[in-house]
């Protein structure tokens, strides 16, 4: 090679390593750090956007019950940023920094976990912080907070007590039921504000537009039972519809060794001291996934006292206005402008701020309302009916009511002595009631569901929304039983026939618009529906327990024990737990002057011809002056009709017994009571007013001096009808029998003509014509045992002679109406128990029902003896019928029957 040749290549090198050494420079030049930024500037910077965004004690502007908001956590401390930022550059002095807000995202879908618990007093002064700011950042009722503290046992929140009086805060839960029952709320909350969101409004609690209410759920550390935390640990990710924040401290767990559930659009926070750490602990400058804060934070402390105090004054006096509840809010704007061709609805009070709507309807067709004693339960029941009646006129909802205990729950509904009206829609009203009455109400009820299926057969329909609505509609039935489980004690014929209507009526209802509530003080010890609770309750979805009331849910729903009076839980989901909705309900008797306007309004409103309910009033005695039957009586019937009460059916229809020309057509009464002798004081008058004067003969026999007052009754009542009576000792009534059995002959004048009463003026002969009937009135029949036993000379005795009577008399016109003091004397008198139907007709008093079925020869007799309470027995056409006997007015409270 020659030397010029070398050196030309010597200079390309040279230039060549020239230009890499520039290269290499430029690129030193260009990997070298910048110069330290001015962290007085930056966090100068950062502070006025925090302030921005942030004020005061409320530490956000923004609504975080409209969405996420910044909410402040505490102030960063920046010291730390420049190493933070290049932590192997050595460090540089430079000018003290500026503190600024630490803001974390809560609100609607966004939450917070804090990896210490409540029991580290800086976790428990931030947890009462973040809870004060956001209640004050909040539009005033927008936000409602609920505390879960059980490693504290509620401590941790009770520097806040002022906002748990103010109804701002909820009580604390510090066990594991109550936690279970808090949450019980936030999923509640969840099902429902998702179900708005969604336009779903069918079944549930509440309604109007989209509900606006944040629910803040506050635990002070993870709840020891697993379900429980991983229900808490779900509600972080049910979303921003949802309206539900959860803050949840000891998340996650140290040195457990076991995996937290997952949770949600969550910020994490890491406490080291009085510091925090937004993302991973400290010893990394940012968290995992790049979002964490670079800098320590020192947490917000306890709020000051007279901050809480007055948040509280001012959303307290905001509580009570907003949470005022007056019977008028129930009402619509004007009455009877609904429909219930798909269903009822009405407001019975308050879920929250919203109304709460509860529906008649395919998915909750029938209602348990349980209560204990003093609980409001007739109070919600008013509400309700009121409610039902202001929406729907008579046409479209019929209402049955019956109320089995000592009280007036349902006279609001049926005109009184002081107010006539009445409201239009009640057919049958039972105001305490009998069970019997109330079986007659269900056998009314089941007739209705019949005529209603045949009326849709007709219409080849298998809805009741689609039978044709032209001319008269169908209206909805509803019938409410209040203290229900009286119609099943015992186990008896009356429960178990109460038992099998019910079950029919709650499976075939629903199809037919017939619709059953049904309130108790206690669900337990109902033999007569052991084996059937699921057939007859699992139709009853809806549930409604105010408090005590924890017998109408579900076993492990224990929420209804510690509610407050005007307060219920709703469940729609037969009582499951997950499913209650916490209801207000007014006082509906705190707004009289309004209830009787609005009663006078229905009642005005009403169509023309309307009748007034059937009125069934347990402890009220009947008249006979006050029976329509008795006054509807005349002259010239083909058969005499003997009244002696009223029946215990809906209709309160007349007791009668027809005496007819059959063997054995009389009416016999047993009983000790003195009110037995008032029976007969009615079958007798009745039977005068249907009678001719002059063409009957009335025999009395007033035995007892017991029957003297009312024998002497019936006697002026016969006189003032026209008729003349002939009274008899027990010698002359052997003697008159005597004559009875041997009707061929001609009716002689009565024996004993210084015992006559003589005709009242205007009257005829005291003996009728061969034609007319006898009536033998006998006031204490026993009485005449010893008379009437011993034998004559031909050993006859009298006894002999009255069964030829009650065997042959009423084909002559003769009928034996007589007391009897018991049913021994009874059974001797009749000639023992071979002849019992020569006497059809018993009226039984206070005859223990183990003696009365042992005379009738039935073991199947359901009867206990009460006073006003009487049974007719006909053994004719073997009916046996609950009556309310007639009684004289003034005498109805003399003796216990």
């Amino acid at each position: 090679m020659s030397f010029g040749t070398a050196l030309r290549r010597a200079i390309t090198a040279h230039r060549q390593a020239i230009t890499h050494l520039g290269a290499a420079r430029r690129a030193i030049a260009d990997a070298a750090p910048p110069p330290p930024p001015d962290l007085t500037d930056v966090t100068s910077r950062l502070r006025r956007v925090g302030e921005a965004l942030t004020t005061g004690a409320t530490g956000s502007v923004q609504d975080p019950a409209a969405g996420p908001a910044p909410v402040r956590l505490g102030m960063a401390r920046p010291a730390a940023l420049t190493a933070a930022a290049a932590p192997t550059a050595p460090a540089t002095p430079t000018a003290p920094a500026v503190d600024f807000p630490a803001l974390v995202p809560l609100g609607a879908g966004a939450h917070l976990a804090i990896d210490a618990d409540a029991r580290q007093p800086r976790v428990a002064a931030l947890l009462r912080s973040l809870v004060v700011r956001l209640l004050a950042a909040a539009p005033p009722g927008t936000v409602r907070v609920i505390a879960l503290d059980t490693s504290s046992m509620g401590a941790t929140f009770l520097p806040l007590r002022p906002l748990v009086e103010a109804a701002a805060l909820g009580a604390p839960a510090s066990t594991d039921a109550e936690t279970k029952t808090l949450l019980d709320d936030a999923d509640q909350h969840v099902r429902t504000a998702q179900g708005r969101t969604g336009g779903d409004h069918s079944g549930g609690v509440g309604g109007g537009a989209a509900g606006t209410e944040l629910l803040v759920v506050v635990a002070g550390a993870l709840p020891d039972n697993r379900a429980d935390l991983m229900r808490l640990a779900a509600l972080t990710h049910a979303g921003a519809a949802a309206r539900v924040c959860v803050i949840v401290a000891g998340y996650p767990p140290a040195g457990t060794g076991v995996q937290p559930p997952a949770l949600g659009a969550t910020t994490q926070v890491t406490v080291d001291g009085n510091r925090g750490w937004i993302g991973d602990p400290p010893g990394q400058p940012f968290s995992s996934d790049g979002t964490g804060l670079a800098v320590p934070v020192a947490l917000d402390g306890d709020p000051p006292a007279r901050v809480v105090e007055a948040l509280a004054e001012r959303l307290g006096d905001l509580h009570r206005r907003g949470s005022a509840l007056d019977f008028a809010d129930l009402l619509p704007p004007r009455i009877w402008t609904e429909t219930s061709v798909d269903g009822l609805h009405t407001v019975v009070g308050r879920a929250g701020r919203e109304p709460a709507i509860l529906a008649f309807d395919d998915v909750t067709p029938h209602w348990l309302v349980g209560g204990r004693t003093g609980s409001g339960k007739t109070v919600f029941l008013l509400d309700l009916l009121y409610g039902l009646a202001a929406r729907y006129s008579p046409d479209e909802l019929a209402l049955y009511l019956l109320d089995f205990k000592e009280g007036v729950s349902f006279t609001e509904f049926v005109p009184t002595g002081r107010d006539p009206s009445w409201i239009p829609h009640a057919r049958a009203v039972g105001i305490e009631s009998d069970r019997e009455y109330g079986v007659a109400v269900l056998r009314e009820l089941r007739r209705e569901l019949n005529r209603r299926a045949a009326a849709m057969k007709r219409h080849g329909v298998t809805k009741l929304a689609d039978l044709p609505r032209d001319g008269t509609p169908t209206p909805r039935t509803v019938a409410v039983i209040d203290e229900f489980h009286v119609l099943f004690e015992g186990n008896d014929s009356v429960a178990r026939e109460a038992a099998a209507l019910l079950e029919e009526l709650a499976r075939k209802g629903r199809s037919y618009g017939v619709h059953l509530v049904l309130a108790s003080q206690s669900m337990s010890g109902i033999e007569a529906l052991y084996g059937k609770t699921d057939s007859i309750f699992g139709q009853f979805p809806l549930r409604v327990a105010l408090p005590g009331g924890n017998g109408v849910l579900d076993p492990l729903n224990h929420t209804a024990g510690g509610l407050p009076i005007g307060q219920a839980i709703v469940n729609p989901s037969a009582g499951i737990a997950g499913a209650n909705t916490i209801i207000r309900f007014p006082d509906a008797h705190g707004g009289a002057r309004r209830i009787g306007a609005l009663r006078h309004e229905l009642w005005q409103s009403r169509a023309a011809g309307s009748r007034p309910p059937a009125i069934f009033k347990g402890y009220e005695a009947a008249h006979l002056r006050d029976d329509p039957t008795f006054r509807s009586l005349a002259p010239g019937g083909r058969r005499p009709l003997a009244l002696v009460g009223r029946q215990v059916d809906v209709d309160l229809s007349s007791a009668v017994f027809a005496l007819d020309a059959t063997p054995g057509r009389h009416l016999a009464v047993v009983g000790t009571t003195g009110h037995a002798a008032d029976v007969l004081h009615a079958a007798t008058v009745s039977l005068a007013k249907q009678e001719v004067p002059g063409q009957a003969r009335f025999l009395f026999a007033p035995l007892v001096a017991s029957a003297d007052e009312v024998a002497e009754e019936a006697a002026d009542e016969l006189h003032a009808l026209g008729h003349a009576i002939t009274r008899l000792t027990a010698v002359e009534l052997r003697e008159e029998l005597r004559r009875l059995a041997k009707p061929d002959t001609a009716a002689p004048e009565p024996a004993g003509s210084a015992g006559q009463v003589p005709p009242a003026a205007g009257s005829i002969s005291q003996v009728p014509p061969a034609a007319g009937r006898t009536y033998l009135v006998v006031f204490g029949m026993d009485a005449a045992a010893g008379v009437l036993g011993a034998k004559d000379e031909m050993y006859k005795s009298g006894l002999d002679d009255l069964q030829v009577v009650l065997r042959q008399g009423p084909g002559h016109g003769v009928h034996l109406l007589g007391w009897w003091r018991g049913l021994r004397r009874l059974a001797d008198d009749l000639g023992g128990s071979h002849n019992r139907d020569d006497l059809a007709c018993l009226v039984a008093m206070n005859v223990p029902g183990g003696e009365l079925g042992s005379y009738l020869g039935t073991h199947e007799l359901a009867y206990r003896p009460r006073p006003n309470r009487a049974l007719l027995i006909d053994r004719h056409d073997q009916r046996t019928r609950l009556i309310v006997p007639f009684a004289l007015p003034g005498r109805e409270l003399d003796e216990e029957g």
